[in-house]
């Protein structure tokens, strides 16, 4: 019998086997000799977010190794998609999971933990910090519960090296256009913005494209970015040739762009990856640009809703993009 496309018995299966995620042309803005190419990676089924891919990772390794078994607990530190996904393959596996959040963690994601069955600790950390990652280990160690560690944990980086690096190299390849000329990625933990960078950098030697990281500005919070003073753990190996510190009313200008060029809902760190994108390129030149979109905007509607009651104006820069209409044919770099 032939088999049925996108039919899946099992949920595992339903993750794996929609990978490649999806890698679109960003037509609207898409100007002047300069292709955007986002990598969609909300098609992840659980987290609707690129974090299934690591979560998976290291849930299977611990299963492997025996540290983890079923039946058994395990606690993370999360702003929100590694969570949801934590949450998610636990009900899979029949796994137990509590979710600690940082102070501001968006409401939706509260809701969707609980929704998902995970216990939630709201803690009064401002954001994830080492202290905060380290109370965590530290509650887990106590209980008996094993803590993934997310920021530490070198399945977060392989499961981006061996799947979404090589996804996104043959995608371009398909479409002629590896090795694009840079690649802009948000760092959280880092683990798939330094894993895409280390596998072209290795592939294209001299030819490589370059690696624009996306951080937040100082005391400015985007969900799923960190600064560099964090020191998250892959970036600090794979250096990027650029960084670009995004705003908060940047990183919404840059997703509702999408939004209203392109009709996709894309979350606050692809919009600071947007941001990064029209901030860079006319520095680097014409030719293709990988931007790597880690999760939809679903989960942070209420963030919208206040930027956008509250300024009116958040796409002024973008006028001249919003005013041109649908793109020709003509308007990328070479296609």
């Amino acid at each position: 019998m032939a088999e049925a496309p996108h039919v899946f018995e099992d949920p595992v299966t339903l993750m794996t086997g929609m990978w490649p995620t999806p890698l679109i042309k960003l037509r609207w803005i898409s100007r002047n000799g300069a292709e955007a190419w986002a990598k969609l990676e909300f098609y992840n089924p659980f987290s609707k977010s690129t974090k299934d891919r690591p979560v998976w990772f290291m849930i299977e390794d611990a299963l492997r190794r025996g540290v983890l078994r079923e039946g058994g607990v395990f606690y993370e530190a999360t702003s929100g998609n590694v969570g949801i996904a934590m949450a998610s393959l636990a009900n899979v596996l029949g796994l137990k999971f509590r979710a600690y959040l940082p102070k501001h963690a968006p409401r939706a994601t509260e809701v969707i933990l609980k929704v998902l069955g995970a216990e939630v600790v709201r803690t009064e950390y401002e954001c994830i910090s080492e202290e905060m990652v380290n109370k965590v280990k530290e509650e887990a160690r106590r209980d008996g519960a094993v803590n993934l560690n997310q920021y530490i944990n070198d399945c977060n980086f392989l499961a981006h090296l061996n799947h979404t690096a090589r996804e996104l190299d043959k995608q371009l390849k398909a479409v002629g256009k590896s090795p694009p000329k840079a690649i802009i990625a948000g760092v959280g933990t880092s683990g798939h913005s330094a894993a895409i960078a280390k596998h072209f950098r290795e592939k294209y030697g001299d030819e490589a494209p370059a690696f624009v990281a996306v951080v937040p500005k100082e005391r400015e919070s985007i969900p799923g970015l960190r600064p560099l003073s964090t020191k998250p753990k892959w970036v600090s190996v794979i250096k990027p040739d650029k960084v670009v510190e995004v705003g908060t009313e940047d990183a919404v200008a840059g997703a509702v762009l999408v939004a209203r060029t392109n009709g996709l809902f894309v979350g606050l760190s692809s919009g600071a990856v947007v941001a990064a994108y029209e901030a860079v390129k006319d520095e680097l030149g014409a030719g293709t640009y990988a931007l790597i979109f880690p999760d939809d905007g679903m989960k942070y509607v209420e963030i919208f809703d206040a930027w956008l009651r509250h300024r009116p104006d958040l796409l002024r820069k973008y006028a001249d993009i919003l005013a041109s209409g649908v793109c020709r044919e003509d308007e990328g770099s070479d296609g």
